[in-house]
């Protein structure tokens, strides 16, 4: 793909819209910090791209376990320290809750607290971003049946026990309705899109940019990539 050719994922006409977040780094103040989940099986590849640039845009990652002073392990084997417990997390303090893919969402009931949660997030106005086997708990929480969203496959949710969200699936890469972001599990960079896009992180022609760059390898979104760096704005 080149230029500034639309890129290819499929997505929802709100997640075209930049919406400005009074968290973004923008923002006179500093930003309430992005707070990612993690818990055994947690899929390290999802959510890369995501937090590493929000860090280099000025927003602190913070990390959310199950427990205190409980490490978990990931699906690549690396051992995390979480920073707080899920418990301790109030979406008063946060820009955004992530919940990326785990082979425990697909295994019971176990990471149903961090549905829960989310549900908190979305009812204070607090996006939440949810990838892969997310999708799933957020389903059988119920929280899909008001948004449009996608997936791995419409099927793989219309067998989450409660999901009545049928009729809002969109079979795209990543959508976003309003404060909720979803994805499918081989789409961590139009995850990444989505996220930006609704932080306000970069603007629509440098966040199409970057996404050509990562996504489509397209070797003519580098020169701008450059460019808006010399500015500051990448």
């Amino acid at each position: 793909m080149t230029g500034t050719t639309t890129p290819t994922t499929r997505t929802s006409p709100t997640s075209q819209t930049s919406l400005t977040s009074p968290t973004s780094p923008t923002s006179p103040t500093s930003p309430r910090p992005v707070h990612l989940a993690v818990y055994d099986t947690y899929a390290d590849w999802e959510t890369g791209h995501t937090t590493a640039h929000l860090t280099q845009r000025g927003y602190p990652v913070r990390t959310v376990g199950p427990a205190a002073g409980a490490p978990v392990t990931t699906m690549g084997g690396v051992r995390i320290q979480p920073d707080l417990a899920l418990a301790d997390l109030a979406p008063g303090d946060s820009s955004l809750l992530i919940l990326t893919g785990a082979s425990l969402w697909d295994s019971g009931d176990e990471l149903a607290p961090f549905a829960v949660k989310a549900r908190e997030f979305l009812a204070a106005g607090v996006p939440v971003a949810a990838i892969c086997g997310a999708t799933a708990g957020l389903a059988r929480e119920g929280l899909l049946d008001a948004y449009a969203h996608t997936s791995a496959a419409a099927a793989y949710l219309a067998r989450q026990p409660g999901y009545a969200g049928a009729g809002r699936y969109v079979e795209a890469d990543a959508v976003t309705d309003g404060d909720l972001i979803t994805a499918g599990p081989t789409e961590p960079v139009a995850f990444a899109r989505e996220v930006f896009a609704r932080l306000d992180v970069y603007g629509p022609e440098v966040l199409d940019a970057w996404y050509r760059l990562f996504h489509d390898s397209d070797a003519s979104a580098f020169p701008v990539l450059m460019a808006a760096a010399e500015r500051g704005d990448a």
